[in-house]
C-alpha cells in the first residue's frame, strides 16, 4: 500500500492563489492515478480533479479553468494549483490514488484545511 501526505492548505484571500502538495510514499508507482477531493462544512466529499498514468487529466466543472492537476513522477508528488479562489472552495482537501485494476480509490492522504476568506 501507500501512505499520501498533503501538504499547502492555508488561509488565503478570495482572488488569491494556492498549491497542494500530495507526497507519496511506501508501495508506491507510476501506474497510480490519482486525484484531489475536497468535501466543504456540511456537504458531501466531491472529486475536484484526477490525473491518469498518462497524465490525462479531468476536472469539476466548478474548478475548470481555475485548478489545474498535475505530478512529479520522479518525486512521487502530485500537485493542486489553485488560481481564482472563492469562498465556495473552502473545503477539507483530499489526495487519493488508485491502481489501475482498483474499482474506487484506495489510498487516502489525512487531509489540508483551505479557508478562503477576507
Amino acid at each position: 500500500q501507500v501512505t499520501l501526505v498533503e501538504s499547502g492548505g492555508g488561509l488565503v484571500q478570495p482572488g488569491g492563489s494556492l498549491t497542494l502538495s500530495c507526497a507519496a510514499s511506501g508501495r508506491f508507482a507510476n501506474a497510480h492515478g490519482m486525484a484531489w477531493f475536497r468535501q466543504g462544512q456540511g456537504k458531501d466529499r466531491e472529486i475536484v480533479a484526477s490525473i491518469g498514468v498518462s497524465d490525462v487529466t479531468l476536472y469539476a466543472d466548478s474548478v475548470k479553468g481555475r485548478f489545474t492537476i498535475s505530478r512529479d513522477n520522479a518525486k512521487n508528488t502530485a500537485y493542486l494549483r489553485m488560481t481564482n479562489l472563492t469562498p465556495e472552495d473552502t473545503a477539507i482537501y483530499y489526495c487519493a490514488a488508485k491502481t489501475v485494476t482498483s474499482t474506487k480509490y484506495t489510498y487516502w492522504g489525512q487531509g489540508t484545511q483551505v479557508t478562503v476568506s477576507s
